[in-house]
């Protein structure tokens, strides 16, 4: 397409400038690729486009989609996601996985299973392997205990951090020490969300109350449990209110 939308033709590969290449150069060359195929001069061999966190788009985008597989021309589509049953972008529509269910039909589902111990240590010992690295084996299983019990980001991350302590520390390689000195050192998900909850009444700003910073607050809790009860409540309040206020 290039060659042919510039008078330099085959140099303006080199050019760096490309431009803008028109619907009737695209649909000649689309021509006469078509051509070539016929007669057997030239084999066509389709791309492959993957989308990662394919939920995040839209509808305008999943449409374009569904037309662009329609083309012979279209590459391969390879798509993830980790959701389940979501809204789709721009509707208040709900699908599996965020997609339109039209679009969905066309794919090949892959489904996924968690690591298990084992997988997760080899994935440790392949990552160790290229950070470079020095891990001895009872740290890998703490390792990959951690990391089955959190997540394997976190295992990944403590890599490098327990390989500074051993440096620290002027060890040839990281220890089981060093490890449960990471561990002990930054905290997982679980672990913060655990301290959130627990001494969130210490922050600045939170917005889980609990009763009782309620009533600290000054704000009335209903602790009514029957609602034809809270009825017959509410109209005495407010006539005792208007008592006060006259």
């Amino acid at each position: 397409d290039v060659i042919n939308s510039r008078q330099q033709g085959f140099l303006a590969l080199f050019a760096g400038d490309t431009g803008e290449i028109s619907d009737t150069i695209r649909s000649q060359i689309d021509s006469k690729v078509a051509e070539w195929r016929e007669e057997g001069r030239a084999t066509l061999v389709p791309g492959v486009l993957f989308i990662d966190e394919v939920h995040m788009l839209d509808m305008d985008c999943f449409s374009f989609l569904n037309r662009a597989l329609e083309s012979e021309l279209a590459p391969v589509l390879v798509i993830a996601t980790n959701r389940g049953v979501s809204q789709i972008r721009g509707t208040h529509y709900h699908s599996p996985h965020g997609i339109p269910l039209d679009l969905l039909d066309r794919l090949m589902i892959i489904p996924t299973t968690p690591y298990g111990f084992e997988e997760l240590k080899e994935i440790l010992k392949v990552r160790c392997r290229e950070e470079a690295v020095d891990m001895s084996e009872d740290a890998l299983e703490l390792l990959s205990r951690i990391a089955k019990e959190t997540s394997l980001r976190y295992a990944i991350h403590m890599i490098i951090t327990s390989s500074l302590v051993a440096k620290k520390r002027k060890s040839p390689k990281v220890e089981l020490d060093h490890v449960e000195r990471c561990f002990k050192l930054f905290a997982d998900v679980q672990r913060s969300t655990k301290f959130v909850m627990e001494y969130q009444q210490e922050f600045l700003f939170h917005e889980a109350q609990s009763p009782d910073a309620s009533i600290q607050d000054g704000t009335k809790l209903n602790t009514t449990t029957n609602p034809s009860e809270a009825a017959r409540v509410e109209p005495g309040a407010a006539s005792t209110d208007a008592m006060q206020e006259g």
